[in-house]
């Protein structure tokens, strides 16, 4: 059985604005008790010791709340995470579902309605849609979509779908009502100096629309 997905508020962990993986387990369980309903993993100048020394922190300190790990299938299984998120450069969403297995989560990545049009309905649980708004915390990120586009691509999901680019407060509101399922953010919880704070501010928001 898969867990529960809850995409309300998405936290993507990012070691150096949260000060390596101490920092990373800190923020996350601050945010948890603050809102957040999914913590993902990604830390692409990370050797793969890291990873799964972080992970297995994480699933320890983050209870019940799914941990989801970018890319990396192999650390995913290792530490017996929620699920996997893949975008359109790593593995094919139908071979990370194979090395999964039917029981995890698996997230994928979009930026426009090709991409969503494309998407294995019967594999992908829920799909990353962005970068909404320019971010300085990803650099390999695709061109931005606009707030208008965006509320083009969610008249056409199927399946749950979470923005994710740029994403703080006074954008959640409009972005709920564009028809996001939720927001994944990196900068507005991480680095912050009350990481709790800044979640439960991120999630009323998103409650009010």
């Amino acid at each position: 059985m898969k867990p529960d997905l809850d995409l309300s508020l998405y936290l993507v962990l990012d070691p150096d604005l949260c000060g390596g993986e101490e920092g990373m387990v800190a923020t996350a369980v601050a945010a948890v008790a603050g809102g957040v309903t999914m913590v993902q993993l990604r830390a692409p100048k990370w050797k793969k010791r890291q990873w799964v020394s972080a992970a297995l922190a994480l699933k320890a300190a983050l209870g019940p709340i799914p941990l989801i790990i970018n890319d990396h299938i192999d650390v995913a299984l290792l530490v017996d995470a929620a699920g996997v998120h893949v975008g359109q450069q790593d593995i094919a969403p139908e071979m990370a579902r194979q090395l999964i297995g039917p029981h995890k989560l698996l997230g994928l990545s979009t930026s426009n309605a090709a991409h969503l049009a494309a998407v294995p309905l019967d594999i992908v649980d829920y799909i990353g849609v962005g970068p909404v708004f320019a971010t300085g915390t990803k650099l390999d990120a695709s061109p931005v979509i606009g707030l208008a586009e965006f509320a083009k691509l969610m008249q056409a999901k199927a399946i749950p779908a979470v923005a994710i680019g740029g994403i703080g407060l006074g954008r959640v509101a409009a972005l709920r009502a564009a028809g996001a399922d939720g927001v994944a953010v990196v900068s507005a919880i991480c680095g912050q100096a009350d990481p709790q704070q800044a979640a439960q501010a991120l999630r009323l928001e998103g409650a009010d629309v």
